[in-house]
């Protein structure tokens, strides 16, 4: 799994699509292509009677690169990474970095794909997937591009709660100028921790800690751990935003009682 650390420290998952998903998005997509092809190729038997020998040969020729090159380029350009095949196989290509990718990256992966897919019926690039680790074609290693699934399990909520020995503390610390980014981070952290490195985890908990320091008051009780701090001021600022939403819910419901009593004339 890939993962980018976006310029405030929150981490988005990427998942690189599997071998046999890159597989079936690219026979879907080598059948869409085909299939057009033939198509074409059956209107200018039928058209072109009268075209001569040489004219017939460049209108073939230009129907395969159109159909071949210029129709998954113009697709994947239009479409930010997508085609007809990886639509249905739930992918998308992106750049390494996680970005959409642009006209050059598709202009490459399809240059290249038609000699790996179809000069070769599809034997380079399946040899080439095969041996490493994000399943990419020649033409993703030379564009600096993969494919990612798109359709994931929804993650499940993570149940944060405030650690036993923190509840008091907790109760009266003042958090209300924690500014919501720095609020955001240490949400996602408490996300990902599970699926971190130790070592990474133990310094980006100590981290995001050290900047939430600088907006609670008084700090916690000696001997608090990093991502015990987090977890026990995530969760209580998310109680008392949820303590204040039902009391402005409440406070709403009494003035709508208050103005369904109001004598109205008619």
């Amino acid at each position: 799994m890939g993962s980018i650390i976006t310029g405030e420290a929150v981490v988005l998952e990427l998942r690189p699509a599997s071998f046999a998903a890159r597989a079936l998005g690219l026979f879907l997509d080598v059948l869409f292509n085909v299939v057009l092809l033939v198509v074409i190729l059956i209107g200018l038997a039928t058209a072109g009677e009268d075209l001569d020998e040489a004219a017939m040969r460049a209108l073939v020729l230009c129907s395969v690169v159109f159909c071949l090159v210029v129709v998954p380029v113009g697709l994947e350009t239009l479409s930010r990474g997508l085609s007809l095949g990886k639509l249905a196989a739930g992918l998308r290509v992106v750049r390494d970095d996680g970005g959409a990718i642009r006209f050059r990256h598709a202009l490459i992966r399809g240059l290249t794909g038609f000699l790996e897919v179809y000069l070769t019926f599809g034997g380079l690039a399946l040899a080439v997937a095969l041996f490493n680790d994000k399943s990419r074609r020649l033409g993703d290693l030379m564009a600096g591009t993969y494919a990612i699934r798109t359709r994931v399990a929804a993650e499940r909520p993570v149940p944060v709660s405030i650690p036993p020995g923190l509840r008091a503390w907790a109760r009266t610390a003042d958090i209300g100028r924690i500014p919501d980014a720095t609020a955001r981070r240490a949400s996602q952290f408490i996300r990902q921790a599970a699926r971190m490195a130790p070592l990474s985890r133990a310094g980006m908990a100590a981290s995001i800690a050290t900047e939430l320091a600088a907006h609670v008051a008084p700090g916690p009780p000696p001997g608090t751990g990093p991502d015990d701090y987090l977890a026990a001021v995530v969760a209580e600022r998310r109680n008392r935003e949820l303590t204040k939403l039902a009391r402005q819910r409440q406070r709403n419901t009494e003035v709508g009682e208050r103005l369904q009593r109001l004598p109205f004339g008619s």
